[in-house]
This record gives structure tokens, sequence and C-alpha cells, in this order.
């Protein structure tokens, strides 16, 4: 789960890391007080108007612009950007509808630096990436200029060590004394958060040393562990169902583990290794899967049909393979709630079944009585090749 950036500055200054002073805006009238409050209390004429959505690159897109002519140069810019359709390298070419603002005091900047912190699953360790490039995607960085990218890992059982930090400060340049003091503290503090938090990814771009040596988070991405949620029943008035995928919602609210990708053939299957795999396969044979989508051990009938429901959704969709092994799912709750989709919803693609497992012979039964024109598959390579051939009219071709 994602959060926007004023919702990340929030959640950093209950942990003591120094953010700048800001509030949000949701309509361009709220613009001009919030700016006079900023200027009132920082004495700095300078603002910054930031378009908030779930994404990166906000200031290359037109998202970021700053004011020097006080408050009504604040809401003129809020007004230009309020509404727009901003485009970044995160949203792709259909952008993403600017809803909100964050209305921020401005700085003296004297260098932008890079940190993040993510869970590295293969290590299993909290990873540190700093790097004195900050303001710049960290990608072209660590492709043009890796050297420039800094790395370290957090045991989970000693913690962040004071050593570590000071190896961060020096590696980025940060010599003076007072201004190495404030960064020890404010990773400290990031690390705290991280982990309490249930953070999967936390990440500051640019962190900012202002000339006077101070040091401060002028951005904030964060993103938070889903598997956590049960632990935090707050994180559900910090989403933003504007900014998320309305199909990947209606999945979620339903039980179902659904991720929509670009291609043309649907995937429903029980099990998430098992629906990587179907998804390598169709790629294997020539076809390109439209989602990723896991009905789980336990789906029922009516889970079964809004997940074609869910699949149907994409205009793309030529074609379903369902691809089922039971163990705890039995195939004939799935194969009924397959004629139960198709027929609900007047199926008119080709779909391809293939069930193995608890009540298999029953399952096949269903399907072969429906009166439905449904392939039967004999393995999950025979359903990705015949799920393929159907949907590109003519035969599967092998990708080895």
């Amino acid at each position: 789960m994602k959060i926007h950036e004023y919702q990340g500055k929030q959640l950093f200054a209950r942990y003591g890391v120094p953010v700048p002073n800001g509030e949000p805006a949701f309509q361009a009238s709220e613009v001009a007080p919030i700016a006079d409050r900023l200027i009132a209390q920082t004495g700095n004429p300078v603002v910054v108007v930031k378009a908030q959505i779930h994404a990166g690159g906000r200031g290359k897109g037109g998202g970021v612009k700053v004011a020097k002519g006080g408050s009504a140069e604040a809401t003129a810019l809020a007004e230009k950007i309020l509404g727009m359709q901003l485009v970044t390298k995160q949203t792709g070419p259909e952008g993403q509808k600017v809803r909100r603002l964050y209305i921020e005091q401005g700085l003296d900047i004297a260098r932008e630096l890079y940190f993040a912190m993510l869970v590295d699953r293969e290590r299993r360790r909290v990873a540190v990436i700093a790097s004195t490039e900050g303001g710049m995607d960290i990608e072209e960085v660590a492709h043009s200029t890796p050297e420039k990218i800094v790395k370290l890992f957090i045991d989970p059982v000693l913690g962040l060590a004071p050593y570590q930090g000071r190896q961060l400060a020096i590696a980025l340049g940060l010599t003076a004394k007072e201004t190495q003091r404030q960064f020890l503290k404010l990773v400290a503090s990031l690390y705290t958060c991280f982990t309490a938090e249930d953070c999967s990814l936390l990440e500051i771009n640019p962190l900012v040393v202002t000339r006077a040596g101070d040091v401060f988070a002028l951005d904030a991405k964060v993103a938070f562990d889903d598997n956590a949620e049960f632990r935090h029943p707050e994180w559900n008035a910090m989403r933003d169902v504007d900014e998320e995928d309305p199909v990947e919602l209606q999945a979620k609210r339903s039980g179902l583990s659904y991720v929509s990708l670009d291609g043309d053939i649907g995937c429903l299957v029980n099990g998430a290794g098992l629906a990587m795999a179907t998804m390598d396969i169709i790629l294997h044979y020539g076809g390109k899967p439209a989602n990723f989508l896991d009905v789980g051990g336990g789906a029922t009938q009516e889970q079964v049909k809004t997940a074609f429901q869910i699949i149907l959704r994409s205009e793309r969709v030529r074609g379903i393979f369902v691809n089922i092994f039971g163990g705890i799912m039995r195939c004939d709750v799935v194969a009924a709630g397959v004629i139960a989709a198709a027929k609900e919803l007047g199926l008119k693609v080709p779909l391809v079944v293939r069930l193995e497992g608890t009540n298999v012979e029953a399952g096949r039964k269903l399907l072969d009585e429906s009166g439905l024109t449904i392939q039967s598959a004999s393995s999950m390579a025979d359903g990705a090749q015949k799920i393929v051939a159907a949907t590109r009219g003519g035969k599967a071709q092998s990708g080895a």
C-alpha cells in the first residue's frame, strides 16, 4: 500500500525526522491561507506547490512548482496543477489525475542526496541505499555511475549499528560535525519508523542539506507491506482509492489476489506459485498473460464467478486459462463457478480449463455436461498451448 508524500512526512515527523513545514490542499482556494501561514512561520516568501500522486518523477512532469511571489503566485500555480493529468515515467503514458496538493516552505538548499530503505528478501535484511546524486532517477545513477551508490544491510537482531550510520555519512561527504550529528539521528529515526510501521519501501529523493548545514527530508515515498495490514487499522484512513487500480480493489474486497498486466490471456489459478508458473508457461508458448489472479486454496463458487468478472473487465482479454490443482480447493466447486460465470456473463472468448486434484472427475463431468464450449486440458503445458493457439488463431509457438 502506497501513501502520499504529505502523509509520509506526517509519519516521519512522528518519529523525529526533520521535514519542512507544509500542509495539504484539496482545492485551489485553500492554497493562499496555507502559503500565508508558511511565510509567517518561516519568514521565507518562497513556497513550493507539489502535486500529490502515487508516482515519482513529478517535478519532471510539471507537477512541482516554486512560487517566489507569495500566496497569489502559489494559488495561480495550484490552479494549473490541480486537476491536470500528470504523466511521469511511473504513471505510464495515460498519466494520473492530480486531486491533492502539498504546499511546503522553500529551503535554501546546498546539497541534494538520495536515501532509501527497503526489504532485501534474498538477504532477509533491511537494505539501505544512499547516493550523493540526489534529485536524479536512481536507476540512471545505478546504470551510469554505480560507484556513486552506497549500500549496507541491517541485521534484524542487532538493528542499525552506529558505525553503519557513520559509514553512510562519510560516504555522502557529510563531514561537518553538526550536519553529521543530524544525519545520524535522522537515519536512526527512519529505521525505527521503517520497522515499527511495517514498511516495504521508504525513499527520500532528495534528502537535502541546507546552506546552514541542516538536514531535511524534502521528499517522502512510503509503501507499507500489505501482509501487516492486520496490525495497522489506521492504514485504512490513509488509503487513497483514486490512486489505486479499481479492478485490484474489487479483487481485494472479494478476497482474491489480483495484479493487472498488459497481455491478453486471462489467468484464473489457485496458489501464488502455480499462478506464477502459469504466466511463465503462457509466455513460453508465445502468449502474454493479462493478469496474475490467485483465487486461493478455499475459494467459493461465488469467488470464482467474481474472478471471471474481474478478468473480463479488461478489454484486452481475448481468452481465459483456468488452471486449478485442487488440494483444499475442490475441482467441482471451481467447475460450478466457471459454468455460472460463463452463463451469466455470456462468455464470448475462448476458455481452456485444466483441473487436477480433489473431486476432479466430478468437476470434469460438470464441465462436459454444461453445454458450453470449453476446451479441456490434460496438463498445464497442454492448456497453455491451447489457449495461446485459440487467441492467436493458430498454433502456439514454444519460447524455448
